[in-house]
């Protein structure tokens, strides 16, 4: 158990920053990092790029 709340605040902040940058998304046709995640027709998961509007699932 952590000794006192700072540690404690830097174990979640360390996670969460490991958490972003396992799950960032790049554009394959750009390259890009602007990624929206968005509902496909048929309730699937899709991606669409912010920068070039390409998009893919």
């Amino acid at each position: 158990m952590p000794a006192s709340i700072r540690e404690e605040g830097g174990l979640l902040l360390g996670a969460a920053l490991i958490r972003g940058t396992a799950t960032r998304l790049s554009c394959p046709s750009c390259g890009s990092a602007h990624v929206a995640q968005v509902l496909g027709d048929n309730g699937g998961i899709s991606y669409v790029c912010t920068a070039c509007g390409h998009s893919w699932s």
